[in-house]
């Protein structure tokens, strides 16, 4: 028997249902962005960018991290845990000179490793930005802070157990770590190898040493 189509039917056909966006693992695509963001900087990462390198659509970027400014910040959390290893130094049961011995090689080796862009994610990042992006510079800001905060709790730590020199100005020579390891991420950027790193890495430990007990 043949069935004759309504011709209502015809006319409205049934809607089609629309899929649900593919799944994707939110890790990788989170690495994805975190390179992009890591070559590029915050303004210089499109939308265009990311999504390409992410492999989705801007409706799903946007479903998972809400905006462009979040998705960066998670991809700086993430960034901050490839670091995880070597800056756990600061709170281990080692003296003060072998803590920041750790973190400048660490951050040498970070910095020129061919895997990844060259040079730290947050050292440099968003030092100059257009008005609307302020709240991610601020944003950036607050992480170098509290590296610093931690390089000068580490070297108080020193002093009052006695492996660095009292009277030795702690916020001083944090700072002096801090502009040490920034300067190896430019250094890295523009081109320099493990083996310069290091070698920068071995003056500044030299630093820290002269102010041992």
């Amino acid at each position: 028997m043949i069935t004759v189509k309504n011709s209502a039917d015809v006319k409205n056909p049934p809607a089609r249902r629309r899929g649900r966006p593919p799944a994707f693992d939110r890790e990788v695509v989170l690495a994805a962005a975190r390179e992009t963001f890591w070559a590029h900087g915050y303004e210089g990462a499109s939308i265009a960018d990311l999504t390409a390198a992410m492999g989705i659509t801007p409706q799903s970027l946007y479903a998972a991290f809400n905006s462009k400014a979040e998705l960066y910040r998670a991809a700086l959390q993430q960034y901050r845990m490839l670091g995880a290893d070597t800056f756990s130094a600061l709170g281990e049961p080692i003296d003060t000179v072998s803590a920041f011995e750790r973190i400048l090689q660490g951050s040498a080796a970070i910095f020129a490793a061919p895997e990844h862009p060259k040079g730290c994610m947050i050292s440099t990042a968003v030092l100059n930005c257009a008005s609307e992006n302020d709240g991610v510079a601020d944003h950036v800001a607050t992480l170098r802070r509290q590296s610093l905060s931690g390089f000068a709790a580490r070297i108080e730590r020193g002093i009052r157990e006695g492996d660095i020199k009292a009277g030795t100005n702690a916020g001083a020579l944090a700072r002096f770590v801090a502009a040490i390891v920034q300067g190896m991420s430019v250094q890295a950027r523009d081109g320099a190898s493990l083996e310069e790193l290091l070698d920068i890495a071995t003056l500044a430990i030299a630093e820290v040493s002269r102010h041992r007990v």
